[in-house]
């Protein structure tokens, strides 16, 4: 699917993880409708039928979880598009569980999901981006992660969630000068069908809605965002 290369068009290439989730497909159709060029990644695409056929998508089923893999996956996009001006990171996983019910290896599960995923992208396509003298690097943090309180009794999401913050602080550091940046969203409870139906007696408007957050995520890739650094992003709404 989208057979068309960017080099000749000028449309700003995406790179969007966790494509076929709610948010992920609803950022997928925010950045399309923009203009953008969108590289899509996930296990499956039936939440993306929207996108099928368009000049401007194409989809990759890739495990994250492997460093090679996904190394391979970037240098081709990066041969095929030649920059890659943003990458969306998404995709992560969740669980709960205090530090007494909290194995080791629950942590390493959720490092794999949480941070291997992030990482392994974010590395190759850093590169390109320092190269190219510009790049967007958006990773998904977590209240829970900025808040102990909140995340005493997700100990393993919570931990792997918050290195993420420190993974952007580090990039900033390393490209301190340049237009490449690496900023941090950190949703509250998001308004999907799953969750609505998880906590049916919740207050669902004070929820933040998927649309929301991929209009913060546009802006951080546009223009509107170019003087923005070191930005930590608490979308939160009344949650």
């Amino acid at each position: 699917m989208g057979a068309e290369n960017t080099k000749a068009t000028g449309n700003k290439v995406v790179i969007i993880t966790g494509a076929n989730g709610n948010l992920g497909s609803t950022t997928v159709k925010k950045f399309i409708d923009e203009g953008y060029y969108v590289v899509a990644v996930d296990g499956k695409s039936n939440h993306l039928a929207f996108a099928e056929g368009s000049a401007a998508f194409e989809f990759h089923s890739i495990n994250l979880t492997s460093e090679a893999e996904t190394a391979a996956f970037t240098g081709a996009v990066i041969a095929k598009h030649g920059t890659v001006h943003a990458a969306l990171m998404l995709v992560g996983g969740f669980a709960m569980g205090n530090i007494d019910a909290t194995s080791s290896a629950d942590i390493q599960h959720m490092f794999s999901l949480n941070f291997d995923t992030a990482y392994n992208i974010a590395r190759p396509l850093l590169a390109n981006m320092r190269q190219s003298g510009y790049g967007r690097l958006v990773f998904v943090g977590a209240r829970p992660a900025l808040q102990p309180a909140d995340g005493k009794n997700m100990v393993a999401y919570s931990l792997t969630k918050s290195l993420l913050f420190k993974l952007a602080d580090l990039i900033n550091a390393e490209t301190k000068g340049t237009n490449v940046v690496a900023s941090v969203i950190a949703p509250s409870t998001i308004d999907t069908a799953l969750n609505r139906q998880s906590m049916p007696t919740a207050n669902f408007d004070n929820w933040v809605k998927p649309e929301s957050i991929a209009d913060v995520l546009e802006f951080i890739c546009s223009e509107k965002g170019s003087t923005l650094r070191e930005s930590v992003y608490k979308l939160y709404n009344n949650a």
